[in-house]
C-alpha cells in the first residue's frame, strides 16, 4: 500500500488517526471546561497510567478542547530535577497577556501580573523569552514559600480569567517528576481556586504511582481530582483503532488480521499504532490479511527494541538494569521485591536505595505493598528477548 498514505504515526505524544475507548474521560474534562465558564466547579483530572497508552494524547486532545470553549490553557511538560516554580513562571505570564486582551480584565490582569513578579522576585526566577515590566505586589505571593505563594498566584490569576469571561486551564504531563513539595503546593493552589469557585481548572498526566504520590502530599487530593486510569483498550476500541484508519482510507483489514494484532500488542496504543504502521507498509493491498500482519510483528518488534524499549533502558546505571533483569527472569509482574532480592542474593533493604532510584526515573512502580512492576507495558518481554535467554549485555 502507498506509504504516503499511510494514516499510523507512532511517536510519542502523537495523535492517532482514530482516538478510540477514551469517550468517557473526553466527556468528563468537556463537562468540566463547560462548567468552568459558567462559575461552577468541577473537580480536576489526573490522568494515570503506563507508558504508551496515551495519556500525553489525551492530554493534548483536553487542551485543545479547552482552547476551543473559550479557555487560556497552560501546558507544561516537568522533567526530572526541574522547580516547578520555574517552569510555571513563563506560562504564567504568557496566560496573563492573553487575558489582559480583554478590556474588562485589563485590571484584574494587571493585578495578576504584580503578584506574578512579586512570585518570581521571591524565587529568584528569570521570566525566559518575555519580562515582566510591571512592580511587584508587596505582601502577595512573595514569601518564598511555594505552599503559601503558589494559591495566592492561581487566585489572581482566576479572578483575571473571570473578569475576560474566560477560564485558565493548566495542563502539566509527567506529573511523577515533580518534587513532593512543588506536588504538595499545586495541590492546594487549585484548591484554594475552587473554594473561591473561580475558573481555574488542572489536568495532570502521569505514571499509576501519582495517585499515591498526591495523596501522601495532602489527603485531600482524592476529593479535589478524578483519577481516571488510562490503560489497554479493549477488544472492540482496540478493533476500532486499527480498523476505522483503513477504511477511511479506501482500503480493508481482514478479521484474521485484526485478531493477530489484538493478540501480539494486548490492546496497548502505542504498540496498536506500531503493529498497524507496520502492516499497512508490508501489505501490498487492497487488503490487509493475516500474512501480512504475522510479517509486520518482526518489523514492530525491532522498531520498539531500538527505540521505544532500548531509550529506557540505557538510562539505567549497569546495577539498575541489573535489578530490571532479575525482575524480568522471574516472569510475568506484578513481582515481590524480596523475590528479587533473593534472586540477587541481596537483602530488601540493602537493596531499598537502588529499587527507589528506579523508581525516580520512571521505569517501575509499587503497584501495592512489597510489590513492584514496569511502567512499560511488556518491558519484561524486552529484556527476555535481548537479556535473559542471551548472554547479558548488561
Amino acid at each position: 500500500m502507498d506509504a504516503v498514505r499511510n494514516p499510523f504515526a507512532p511517536g510519542a505524544g502523537s495523535r492517532p488517526p482514530e482516538l478510540a475507548g477514551r469517550e468517557s474521560i473526553l466527556q468528563d474534562a468537556q463537562t468540566a471546561i463547560q462548567r468552568a465558564l459558567i462559575g461552577k466547579p468541577s473537580r480536576s483530572q489526573m490522568l494515570l497510567g503506563l507508558r504508551g497508552v496515551g495519556k500525553t494524547v489525551l492530554l493534548n486532545k483536553i487542551e485543545d478542547m479547552a482552547e476551543a470553549a473559550g479557555h487560556v490553557a497552560s501546558s507544561i511538560e516537568a522533567p526530572e530535577g526541574k522547580a516547578l516554580n520555574e517552569l510555571l513562571v513563563p506560562k504564567i505570564n504568557q496566560a496573563l497577556r492573553k487575558l489582559s486582551a480583554s478590556e474588562n480584565a485589563k485590571a484584574k490582569a494587571h493585578q495578576a501580573l504584580r503578584a506574578l513578579r512579586s512570585f518570581a522576585s521571591a524565587f529568584n526566577l528569570s521570566y525566559g523569552d518575555a519580562s515582566i515590566s510591571v512592580d511587584p505586589e508587596v505582601g502577595v505571593a512573595d514569601s518564598g514559600s511555594m505552599e503559601a505563594d503558589l494559591p495566592e498566584l492561581f487566585v489572581r490569576v482566576g479572578e483575571a480569567a473571570k473578569a475576560a469571561g474566560k477560564a485558565w486551564t493548566l495542563l502539566i504531563d509527567e506529573v511523577q517528576y515533580l518534587r513532593s513539595e512543588d506536588l504538595a503546593a499545586l495541590i492546594v493552589a487549585v484548591h484554594k481556586a475552587n473554594q473561591k469557585a473561580l475558573p481555574v481548572l488542572f489536568f495532570g498526566a502521569g505514571l499509576p504511582q501519582v495517585a499515591a504520590l498526591s495523596g501522601d502530599a495532602k489527603s485531600y487530593a482524592e476529593r479535589l481530582f478524578h483519577f481516571p486510569a488510562v490503560g489497554a483498550l479493549v477488544e472492540a476500541d482496540a478493533e476500532t483503532a486499527i480498523r476505522q484508519p483503513i477504511e477511511d482510507e479506501g482500503e480493508q483489514i481482514d478479521d484474521t488480521a485484526i485478531r493477530e494484532i489484538l493478540t501480539k500488542t494486548k490492546g496497548y496504543p502505542y504498540f496498536l499504532q506500531e503493529w498497524g504502521y507496520q502492516c499497512w507498509n508490508i501489505a501490498e493491498g487492497p487488503r490487509i490479511k493475516l500474512e501480512d500482519a504475522s510479517k509486520a510483528a518482526g518489523a514492530a518488534t525491532k522498531r520498539l527494541d531500538e527505540g521505544f524499549f532500548k531509550v529506557r533502558f540505557d538510562r539505567l546505571t549497569p546495577k539498575e538494569r541489573e535489578y530490571v533483569i532479575a525482575m524480568a527472569k522471574l516472569g510475568v509482574g506484578p513481582y515481590r521485591s524480596s523475590d528479587v532480592a533473593d534472586a540477587l542474593k541481596e537483602t530488601h533493604q540493602s537493596l531499598g536505595p537502588r529499587r527507589a532510584q528506579i523508581i525516580s526515573k520512571g521505569m517501575i512502580y509499587s503497584p501495592s505493598h512489597g510489590d513492584i512492576a514496569f511502567t512499560v507495558p511488556m518491558f519484561n518481554d524486552y529484556l527476555t528477548r535481548n537479556y535473559v535467554e542471551k548472554p547479558s549485555k548488561a
